[in-house]
């Protein structure tokens, strides 16, 4: 009786795919992973050209506006930008990247833009017609600051469209499986839409509001009648060939293909893929952090903190105020947390609560709303002042741990600095290597999660952002932090 029914059902969910195809225009369809591309690479270029103008009128305002060969060289200087991009790779489609991943683009621009341009200046310069060093570099420095914001925003469009977006299945019915649909959904700046699943197990499926497609065996036709660009591989218990055949069939298709790894723990080690005789081995080595980069780091946060301390002091001042005329009690709340190397120190934020809170929290226990039994979250807390929150959703509570920040005991972009009854409750060996570098103001946490995350979900933020750890990769944590700030997202 159950082998006729699941037969039935995957009969259903094919018929349905047939009379979907045949609404459709395969061949107009099929193009969409190519005609996006193009719109992106167009978008790119378009806006590199802008920047580009923009430049050489900054130039020209300097000179003047009088036609000399001084403006005519910066203006070819800055006009050279569109083809280096385009010599480097700046306009391919990287489909998974996102309006903060621009970060990554501007070394391998700056580089060669430098190694193409003084070329050019050395030869002008014998010719008696070169702008001045300072003014070529002020150029230079403008245009990829534009070009910088215009990629930005044209990646963010991009994803934002919801018929440039890539249909995307899930093979696998698993818990992993529905992890990867709720970032996917909570998460729309990747330009991803999940479609559907394909699994054997059609009785454990993790994501029951996600409509069940087919067996493996069904998936090239799955790819073909669902106009699919992209395959997700979440962990499922189909045997190894299967799963070989699945990621064949998906390449066949031109369909991208991406695995969630298996070997979770030991991704902080990840050097290369190599191979021996063709069997290709993924090698894991010592993970160590380079002394230069740590004290790149160290200086990104006494430069940062000082700046935004300054920037941020009336609205310290505001809160300060407000926190004094609601509530008695003190303006700050400090605790003592975890910090590198499992050092304590007092993290400092502005109060959010009542001064009572912590004696009112035994009486709340079965209104926490974690399921995790380490964390307490409540999300209409009573304990909760009126002001704390309204600073709580806009993070305006944590500004004071920039002073922390500057003193050495955190540093912007972190792990999440946890309280000790959360650190023992870390059990894997793994869990410790948050500890190796300074808990942050900001995180993957922060931007991808906030509030609504569970424990060991954050704990696995922290360890992918230590293990993958660079200053590129803070910085764009920390220009993805602002719009995660400001719409208040998974924050209470």
């Amino acid at each position: 009786m159950e082998s006729s029914t699941v037969g039935q059902t995957q009969e259903h969910a094919l018929a349905e795919h047939e009379e979907l195809a045949r609404r459709r225009t395969p061949s107009s369809e099929r193009s969409r992973p190519r005609h996006r591309g193009v719109v992106l690479g167009r978008m790119l270029f378009a806006g590199d050209l802008i920047a580009a103008g923009l430049a050489a009128t900054t130039a020209a305002i300097v000179f003047g506006g009088a036609l000399n060969g001084s403006l005519i060289f910066v203006g070819v200087v800055a006009l050279l930008w569109p083809l280096i991009a385009f010599s480097i790779g700046l306009y391919r489609s990287e489909q998974l990247a996102t309006w903060a991943s621009t970060i990554s683009d501007l070394p391998r621009g700056f580089v060669a833009m430098m190694l193409m341009t003084w070329p050019i200046y050395g030869a002008a310069d014998l010719a008696g017609f070169s702008a001045p060093v300072a003014v070529t570099f002020a150029t230079i420095s403008t245009l990829f600051v534009l070009g910088g914001v215009s990629r930005s925003v044209a990646r963010a469009g991009l994803h934002r469209v919801p018929d440039l977006r890539q249909r995307t299945l899930i093979l696998g019915s698993g818990l992993v499986a529905g992890q990867v649909v709720e970032k996917i959904r909570n998460n729309p700046q990747f330009g991803l839409i999940p479609v559907g699943i394909v699994d054997d197990e059609v009785h454990n499926v993790g994501t029951p509001d996600l409509p069940w497609l087919g067996r493996f065996s069904d998936l090239s036709k799955i790819i073909e009648l669902q106009n699919i660009d992209r395959v997700i591989i979440a962990f499922s218990r189909v045997s190894h060939e299967d799963l070989l055949e699945a990621i064949r069939a998906s390449r066949d298709a031109a369909v991208a293909v991406d695995v969630v790894p298996r070997l979770f723990e030991f991704l902080d080690g990840v050097r290369s893929l190599d191979q021996i005789g063709g069997l290709p081995l993924l090698s894991i080595g010592v993970p160590t952090f380079a002394s230069t980069s740590v004290a790149a780091k160290r200086l990104l946060d006494i430069v940062g903190s000082l700046a935004l301390i300054i920037l941020f002091m009336p609205v310290m001042i505001a809160t300060a105020i407000a926190i004094k005329l609601e509530s008695p009690g003190p303006i700050f709340f400090r605790q003592p947390r975890a910090g590198r190397g499992n050092r304590s120190f007092n993290l400092i934020k502005f109060r959010s609560m009542y001064v009572d809170a912590e004696q009112r929290k035994r009486d709340l226990d079965e209104m926490n709303e974690s399921n995790d039994g380490v964390m307490f979250k409540i999300r209409e807390d009573p304990r909760v002042t009126r002001v704390g929150r309204f600073i709580r959703r806009f993070s305006i509570d944590e500004l004071p741990q920039l002073f922390n920040v500057l003193k050495g005991e955190m540093s912007l972009v972190g792990p999440r600095p946890l309280i000790f009854p959360e650190t023992a409750a870390l059990e894997e060996h793994w869990h410790l290597r948050r500890l190796e570098l300074r808990p942050g103001i900001t995180g993957p946490w922060q931007v991808y999660g906030r509030s609504q995350s569970p424990f060991q979900e954050m704990v696995r933020f922290d360890y992918q952002y230590v293990a993958g750890w660079s200053l590129a990769r803070d910085i764009e944590i920390l220009l993805a932090t602002l719009p995660a700030v400001v719409s208040g997202r998974g924050a209470y």
